[in-house]
């Protein structure tokens, strides 16, 4: 019996940390920033729409993407962003998508999605059971402070672009709490596997 699970969080909650809990237990994690980032590698057809839309001005010397020249132009711009979503995202999907079944096919029991926007871009079509790692608002703020070196206002301005991890807990099958340790969300974490029946 397959299962497809769904991993969530917001910036600064832990989830990259559940990510590698269930790597280094032999889970296959599919990342869909790792995803995001190889369509976007050049000489593939992402990539070429992308720098067929948005001009050569984008590139780096090299040839490779210049994210900052790109975020200038969507940053300031909702049109131009909805256009650059509209190539990269049906990409990143099929991406995930031929990963999963890769791993499917190799005999794995479990495919984990990583997808930290999973609720906000309706991709729960994608995963059978969602996952939320949850922490709360101050320990959010705080953590992403100390991690980026943040002030306090740009750290809110962060937290504040995304849903609140409140409203995710709400929407999840289950969330790992990683107010604690990382040997307390291990934990968790264990007993959510034995719960659902899930093996590599």
């Amino acid at each position: 019996m397959t299962s497809i699970i769904g991993l969530t969080g917001g910036i600064a909650s832990g989830k990259s940390t559940v990510s590698s809990l269930l790597a280094q237990k032999g889970f296959t994690v599919v990342d869909a920033d790792l995803a995001a980032r190889k369509v976007a590698e050049p000489g593939e057809p992402a990539y070429l729409k992308i720098v067929e839309t948005f001009g050569q001005d984008i590139l780096n010397k090299e040839g490779t993407l210049d994210r900052a020249a790109l975020g200038s132009i969507i940053f300031h711009n909702e049109e131009r962003r909805k256009e650059l979503n509209g190539i990269v995202h049906p990409a990143v999907r099929a991406e995930m998508l031929a990963e999963k079944e890769k791993a499917f096919e190799n005999g794995k029991q479990t495919v984990v999605m990583d997808i930290p926007l999973l609720f906000e871009s309706n991709l729960t079509w994608m995963v059978e059971k969602t996952v939320v790692v949850y922490v709360d608002r101050d320990t959010q703020l705080s953590r992403l402070m100390l991690r980026n070196g943040l002030t306090e206002e740009e750290a809110e301005a962060r937290v504040n672009s995304q849903m609140s991890l409140d409203e995710k807990r709400n929407l999840a099958d289950a969330v790992l709490d990683n107010r604690g340790t990382i040997d307390e969300t291990g934990v968790q974490l264990d007993d959510l596997l034995v719960r659902w029946n899930l093996t590599p």
